[in-house]
Parts: C-alpha cells; sequence; structure tokens
C-alpha cells in the first residue's frame, strides 16, 4: 500500500523524508510585531521548516463575558478571564500581511490555525499553504469543512479528543474535499508530564485513518518529540520563544532558540537512524571487524605438539579463525612451530 504523502510549499512530508518542524509563535510575540519578525527569523536560523500562527481576535473567539465557564481554573492561566487572554495573546490580523512576506523573503513557510470562517478568508487572502486545526477545535465541523474547501494541506490536532471526535473531524475535512491530511497526537496539558503523553498512539492513529502522523508537543524540554520520530512521526510541533525569562502567555512552556535548533537537528537525526531492516556491514563498521575476536597462539607450540586450551584461545584482534572452531582445534597437532601471537588458520594444522 502507498504510504500517505502531503506537500506543504513544495516540502514532500511522511515517513520517506525527514521530518517537518514546525514552530509555534502562539501568542509568544507579547503584543509586539518586531518580536514577531525576530520570532521567524529564530525559527528560520533554528532549521525548523515552518512558523505558524494563530489567527483569531477575542471577539472572534469567545464573548467578553463574566458568567460561568468564562473564566480559566487551574493550570497555567487560572484566574484568568478567556476573553482578556485572548485580547493580549492573539496576534493582530493588520499583522499577517507583514509577517507572511517576511517569512517568504527568508525562505521558511508560514501558515496558521483560524479559529473561525473570517480568519479563513484573511488567510487565503495571503495564499496560506496550509490550515491547521487546533486541539479545541476539533469538535467545530463546519470550521473544519470550511478549511478543507480550500483544498490546501490540513493538520489537525487531537489534543482531548476521543476516537469518534477524530473520526467525524477526518470524515468532515475529506468530505469538504480534503485529500492530504495529517493527524497530531496531542495531550492538551501546558505543560505535559512526559509520562502523560502516550506515544505509541501515534501508530495507532497513522493506520487507523490512512493519514501522516505527527506529534504537537507540549512537554517540557525536546525528548518527547525525539520520541515521538522514533516511533513514526514525521511533524513534530513545539511552541518557541525568544526568552522564557522575558516572559509571555505560552512562554513556560515554550523552547528557546538554541532548544528549537536542538529539537530540529536531533529529531532529524532520530530520523535518519531509522534507516531500514538492515544487517550488512555498513561504512562506519569496515575498521571494526578486524577488531573481533578470534583463534590465536598465545604460548608457543612447537611443531607435531597438540593444541590445547592453555596455548590457544579466543582472543582480540580478529584475524584467526572464528571463535566456534575452538572445540575443533583442541587436540589437533601443529604442522609447524607456532609462535605466540600468531593467528590460526586451518593449514598451520595436521
Amino acid at each position: 500500500m502507498t504510504e500517505p504523502l502531503v506537500t506543504i510549499a513544495g516540502r514532500p512530508i511522511g515517513p520517506a523524508h525527514p521530518p517537518y518542524v514546525i514552530a509555534e509563535m502562539s501568542g509568544n510575540h507579547n503584543g509586539d510585531i518586531e518580536r514577531a519578525i525576530a520570532l521567524i527569523d529564530a525559527a528560520k536560523a533554528a532549521g525548523a521548516d515552518a512558523v505558524k500562527l494563530q489567527t483569531y481576535t477575542a471577539d472572534t473567539i469567545t464573548l467578553d463575558h463574566d458568567g460561568p465557564g468564562f473564566t480559566v481554573e487551574g493550570g497555567l492561566w487560572d484566574g484568568r478571564r478567556l476573553y482578556e487572554l485572548y485580547e493580549e495573546a492573539h496576534t493582530p490580523w493588520d499583522w499577517h500581511e507583514r509577517l507572511f512576506a517576511h517569512a517568504r523573503s527568508i525562505e521558511i513557510t508560514v501558515f496558521s490555525s483560524p479559529f473561525d470562517p473570517t480568519a479563513v478568508d484573511l488567510l487565503e487572502g495571503l495564499n496560506a499553504p496550509a490550515y491547521k486545526v487546533a486541539s479545541f477545535e476539533i469538535v467545530d465541523l463546519p470550521l473544519i469543512e470550511r478549511m478543507a474547501r480550500t483544498g490546501k494541506p490540513l493538520i489537525i490536532s487531537t489534543g482531548l479528543s476521543t476516537p469518534q471526535d477524530i473520526e467525524e473531524a477526518v470524515a468532515a475535512a475529506r468530505g469538504a474535499g480534503a485529500t492530504e491530511l495529517v493527524l497530531l497526537h496531542c495531550t492538551s496539558g501546558y505543560p505535559t508530564p512526559a509520562s502523560q503523553m502516550h506515544l505509541r498512539t501515534l501508530q495507532h492513529l497513522a493506520g487507523a485513518h490512512a493519514v501522516v502522523p505527527g506529534l504537537s508537543d507540549h512537554s517540557m524540554g525536546t525528548a518527547v518529540s525525539v520520541a515521538a520520530v522514533a516511533l513514526g512521526a514525521c511533524v513534530i510541533e513545539k511552541h518557541f520563544c525568544l526568552s522564557r525569562a522575558e516572559g509571555g502567555v505560552d512562554s513556560a512552556f515554550s523552547l528557546e532558540p538554541e532548544e528549537l535548533k536542538r529539537l530540529v537537528d536531533d529529531c532529524r537525526d532520530a530520523w535518519a537512524a531509522l534507516g531500514s531492516v538492515h544487517y550488512e556491514e555498513v561504512d562506519a563498521e569496515a575498521s571494526s571487524r578486524d577488531h573481533r575476536r578470534s583463534l590465536y597462539v598465545v604460548a608457543d607450540i612447537v611443531a607435531g605438539a597438540a593444541l590445547t586450551e592453555q596455548n590457544v584461545r579466543s582472543i582480540r584482534p580478529g584475524f584467526g579463525l572464528p571463535p566456534k572452531h575452538l572445540p575443533d582445534v583442541i587436540g589437533r597437532l601443529a604442522a609447524r612451530d607456532l609462535k605466540r601471537g600468531e593467528p590460526l588458520a586451518w593449514d598451520q594444522l595436521v
């Protein structure tokens, strides 16, 4: 069966290609467009494939309301009113054109998570090459259908989702015309302990839905992402910031630029290390073969004398007979004088 493949801005994404690393800016621009530009530059310098924005306003994502449910209870943003949190974290819509243009000028892909149909319209006007469905929006099937109708690749995060939620979202996307789908396994904790990531879900997602699998990683550090690549993740999405010490709505669980570079490098090394089922000698082993164990004369043996466990042993290096022949040579006679340190060969025996 042909493996699923997705292409974003000319970059193929799938098991046969290095992992596609998405640097999630979110609200880490702290309301400063110059900081947003600097974040794009940092992602490029780190080797990320793409920068992802979030396209919403406080009014398109929630209500300015104090009623039950409109204040965060627990976690990183405990006590924050949704409207105020999103007002602080949003990326102003009038920034988007400049951010897209700058990313293209330095040759890094940029796309976004739209949170309502008007955001899709904005992004279509900027020729966004792909769309991301955030975990909390996976249940908004009309929004997914709106994105799918653009014909662009669709990346869907699955945090908090039931198998039915995922099945319905995939069906909605495909029903509206999406042909290139990525499902990102995700645990929507901010941050999420590594022990709660359940990365084996990646392989189930890929098999159950015939999609390109990936990970939206809210854990601390880079180890979970690297492990995900080893388990088949073709896409890694990770929040990043310029400096955690400088604060920001997502900075507490975001990578700094040097850490993002390490993530990119380590994920690509992990992918390269997967290789294929392979038992033949590789180039890196060529100089090592001679240092395997083999049979050597370890004490002088005169011609006609018997080989014993005292004068023949299995040692390194590997120029003698294989050690498996030790029982066969013990008791045989030397065909000539054998000197200590000689590798043992059949033509030395009678």
